[in-house]
């Protein structure tokens, strides 16, 4: 229990840091936010499910 719990805390310290680089990027690249919506959506909705998943798992282990 304790691995699955590195893992997915792991696994979200990872997508923070790509969506703290790939925000600004969409943001300021020319037609960017209009062709990259739905891979920023995914991505931010992914983070979100890691994160509930984390504070799952915190309490389970806790």
């Amino acid at each position: 229990m304790a691995l699955a719990f590195q893992l997915v805390v792991f696994l979200l310290i990872v997508t923070s840091f790509i969506l703290l680089i790939g925000v600004p990027v969409v943001f300021a690249s020319p037609e960017g936010w209009s062709s990259k919506k739905n891979v920023l959506f995914s991505g931010t909705a992914l983070w979100i499910g890691l994160l509930f998943l984390v504070a799952i798992l915190n309490s389970l282990i806790s």
